[in-house]
């Protein structure tokens, strides 16, 4: 089953002539099989990845989007970027529903839904991301995404129809991210299991919806292979290490499983 590698650069690097390095040093991988990579950097580099792009098989991601699609002449919505802006520039994903921003920026469920549906109406694909915050017990981390799951894809694909790999969940306990306090390792079982329940929570015919299913939690060279000798795990969304040497050798692993 080919893999799909997120990079999540986040707000990083800090200049131009940095990001243009960093995504070469990527880009020089040879032999990737069937596995795709995917870099969501900062809009100001985007432009300029595109370019890079075009001579290699990586793919670029916006790290998140507006739900609005104003017509000709823009809209007043300031240091806001739109679907079509993406789409224009020749981004293929954008990420939605991150747990920084629904921390940090206190972005809501019902922002998140409005979000996919104008990325997917302009011919975006989504990366959309879920996990619960604390882990108390599987059956309250399952309920936690549930709910999730249900205001974040309100109406599709009732109201909107889906193109084949136009979704993916990206599967992110909040409590085993590194960069939050008390966080603390997940584990391949966990993951493979939260995975299956996504995967099987979205099959029946109020959704029948088949995305691929990532993991999103803090993966690093030493640990990622746990995760993707599962087949049900399709892929990772990966934070700080995609901006180090060491995302090299997580792509190189993932090859082995593609």
């Amino acid at each position: 089953m080919p893999k799909i590698i997120i990079a999540n650069w986040k707000m990083a690097p800090p200049s131009l002539q940095e990001a243009k390095k960093l995504f070469g040093e990527t880009a020089k991988i040879k032999n990737l099989n069937d596995t795709e990579i995917v870099v969501a950097a900062p809009f100001i580099y985007l432009e300029l990845l595109i370019n890079l792009s075009k001579k290699s098989k990586i793919k670029l991601a916006a790290q998140d989007v507006l739900w609005e699609n104003p017509p000709v002449g823009g809209g007043a919505y300031t240091g806001e970027i739109s679907p079509n802006m993406l789409k224009n520039l020749g981004v293929e994903y954008v990420i939605i529903g991150h747990s920084e921003r629904r921390q940090n920026l206190k972005e809501t469920d019902e922002m998140i839904n409005k979000k996919i549906i104008a990325s997917v109406k302009a011919g975006l694909k989504v990366i959309l991301c879920v996990g619960e915050p604390k882990r108390n017990s599987i059956k309250q981390a399952k309920n936690y995404i549930k709910k999730q799951l249900e205001k974040d894809l309100k109406g599709i694909p009732n109201n909107y129809k889906l193109k084949t790999n136009q979704l993916i969940i990206a599967y992110e306990p909040v409590w085993a991210i590194s960069t939050n306090k008390n966080a603390k390792p997940d584990t391949p079982e966990n993951a493979l299991q939260m995975t299956k329940f996504i995967k099987n929570f979205l099959k029946p015919k109020t959704y029948n919806l088949k995305p691929k299913v990532i993991y999103g939690g803090s993966v690093s060279s030493k640990n990622i292979e746990g995760f993707l000798r599962h087949e049900e795990i399709e892929g990772a969304l990966v934070g700080g290490a995609s901006l180090t040497s060491d995302f090299v050798k997580i792509i190189k692993i993932a090859q082995k499983y593609s």
